[in-house]
């Protein structure tokens, strides 16, 4: 069993496997300024890139939005915004998102192709720490004011964020987690050649997080082998 490359955020580590589901299904069907977005992104940042999500989650992403009828979103962690931008189009025109970030200079990259998709408007981008925006929005009576939350933010702080954005999105409405099978390495016993440090350091965040998630009643939950590993979780009361 090998780990996931670096050249392609996925758990498929088939090479041809992954190119045939983006190259002759996920890319052919990308929006002009997602595309645009992903490659101006490569070419800034290289491998840094994989931190936006890959096309065919984004794809799975806004059809669940549009299935769902969200309005109101939020989305902690936006690096330069693909996963951001892919949700501002599956949104009705008067859909809003709460997007938070410590990094504008990364949202700024992928601003211009915000724009140019005519979606700005639906984006209210918070330049600060994730915790004082949600501590802010809880005391502020917004709980259960969200359909759609997605948590794309620092892995050690995973149950922090559940504990919050539970109370801010509604009975019914869905918070996502990305990165949850972390480069396949939730599956290893012991660290391979092939597996980046950072991987295997941020390793045992993430199990923990998974087995808080399973056994959390709260919550309906389901783990997706899709991108890195996204858990989709429905809360119930």
């Amino acid at each position: 069993m090998a780990v996931s490359s670096m050249k392609h955020k996925s758990l498929i580590v088939h090479s041809p496997i992954i190119e045939y589901i983006l190259e002759k299904y996920a890319y052919p069907k990308e929006h002009e300024q997602l595309k645009e977005l992903r490659e101006a992104t490569a070419k800034k940042y290289e491998e840094k890139s994989i931190m936006n999500v890959p096309a065919d989650e984004a794809q799975l992403l806004s059809m669940l939005l549009k299935i769902m009828n969200a309005k109101k979103t939020m989305e902690i962690g936006v690096f330069t915004g693909y996963s951001l931008l892919a949700t501002a189009i599956a949104l009705p025109e008067d859909g809003q998102i709460t997007a938070i970030d410590l990094d504008k200079e990364a949202y700024e990259t992928g601003l211009p192709f915000i724009q140019k998709a005519g979606v700005e408007h639906k984006i209210n981008f918070v330049q600060s720490d994730a915790f004082l925006v949600l501590n802010d929005l809880i005391n502020g009576e917004h709980e259960e004011a969200f359909d759609f939350i997605f948590v794309d933010a620092e892995k050690k702080d995973y149950i922090k964020f559940h504990e919050l954005v539970l109370k801010l999105v509604k009975v019914g409405g869905i918070i996502a987690y990305d990165n949850t099978l972390w480069f396949g390495s939730v599956a290893y016993e012991e660290q391979t050649d092939e597996m980046p440090e950072f991987v295997w350091r941020k390793r045992e965040c993430i199990i923990e997080f998974n087995s808080f998630l399973a056994a959390d009643h709260r919550v309906e939950s389901s783990l997706i082998s899709i991108g890195d590993g996204v858990t989709l979780c429905r809360r119930l009361y």
